[in-house]
């Protein structure tokens, strides 16, 4: 990798190229790239294991709290 820098002018996005539809009825498109962002493609992504791991914290804090409370009653008798 080079350390020299090039100035903000001269910097280009790093945007794939592809070549777009032409038109049948010749409206100047024929081999015009056509620049798109990864941005633009959606992403189906599984966040199911996500879910899965949310739904173990929250029973888990659930139980907790149930047992911190539980034992704040408790412990006045359990103490004597």
């Amino acid at each position: 990798m080079s350390k020299i820098k090039k100035s903000k002018k001269l910097r280009r996005p790093n945007l794939p190229l592809e070549v777009g539809p032409s038109l049948a009825a010749g409206g100047g498109a024929e081999g015009r790239p056509v620049l798109r962002s990864a941005r633009a493609e959606t992403a189906n992504f599984d966040y199911t294991y996500i879910k899965k791991d949310l739904t173990r914290i929250a029973v888990l804090a659930v139980s907790f709290i149930i047992a911190l409370v539980g034992l704040s009653f408790a412990m006045p008798y359990l103490v004597k």
